[in-house]
């Protein structure tokens, strides 16, 4: 019966030290977050054609590096299972196939789609440099290698919106058609920009509503991508409206008088609306 207990007890012991080494339930942080993963976009308000009294098509460029902007730029390297919302777009795309790419033709009319491959040949470029022949040291040789797409040399965003006035419920009310992202590239010791695709918003919003970001005044309070574009939290200035000509803001403006511009077409949309309810 001695023996009996005495090996209870070390087998018991062992239990308990083998189970701290092999502990891998580790919590980094208080509480488990079920929050982002579990969250469903609001659905819109269904539309009838007969019910838009007034639309207007907008175009905006929204800058990742203005302070208000910064939690769609960071972070660059993944945490707390935050990314960037280019890192959330290649992904969608590359990685998990969720996303579908349009071709930037045409302002974004999502006409042509692009494949999987396309996006990686985009993306992923080949570069040279000169190193020393290994033969010959004295010598250099042209070594290609290929340069990884980093999703920070994307500071900037096309969005392609509608504004219209609803009659049905008496509103004006906007909604995001596309969005492109451009990005930087370094050719012949200057920087240029390039839009790269667009993606089709409605579809994208699906996975925005599971990707987390920063909240600034509250940790335990985690909104995600699709909250800021649904409340509208962040910073653009427009660069086209529909026109007659086709033609952009700066193709008719410049410099202090394009941004001027840009502030009367929102000054007109919120006219219209004053307007309708003035009697």
């Amino acid at each position: 019966m001695k023996r009996f207990l005495v090996a209870l007890v070390l087998f018991a012991l062992f239990g308990l030290s083998s189970g701290v080494v092999a502990q891998t339930n580790i919590l980094d942080g208080v509480y488990i977050k079920e929050h982002p993963s579990e969250r469903k976009f609001i659905p819109y308000t269904y539309l009838r054609e007969a019910d838009v009294m007034w639309s207007k098509r907008i175009w905006r460029k929204m800058d990742l590096t203005q302070k208000m902007n910064h939690v769609f730029y960071y972070p660059k390297d993944n945490i707390q299972g935050r990314k960037s919302l280019m890192k959330v777009i290649y992904d969608g795309i590359v990685e998990d196939g969720t996303l579908v790419p349009y071709a930037d033709v045409n302002d974004g009319d999502f006409s042509e789609v692009m494949t999987k491959a396309n996006i990686v040949a985009m993306l992923n470029r080949m570069d040279t440099s000169y190193v020393p022949d290994p033969e010959n040291p004295d010598n250099t040789i042209q070594k290609i290698y290929e340069v990884k797409f980093q999703p920070s040399s994307v500071k900037e965003f096309k969005i392609k919106e509608d504004w219209f006035f609803d009659k049905q419920r008496s509103v004006m009310d906007v909604r995001i058609i596309g969005i492109c992202p451009v990005m930087e590239e370094e050719k012949n010791g200057s920087v240029r920009k390039k839009s790269l695709f667009w993606i089709y918003f409605p579809e994208a919003r699906v996975v925005f509503a599971n990707s987390e970001v920063y909240n600034r005044q509250n940790d335990a309070e985690r909104r995600t991508i699709e909250d800021l574009f649904w409340k509208r939290q962040f910073s653009s200035f427009i660069y086209k409206e529909s026109n007659v000509y086709d033609r952009l803001i700066q193709d008719y403006r410049e410099g202090m008088d394009a941004l001027a511009e840009s502030e009367k077409i929102k000054e007109d949309i919120f006219n219209v609306e004053h307007d309708l309810w003035e009697f």
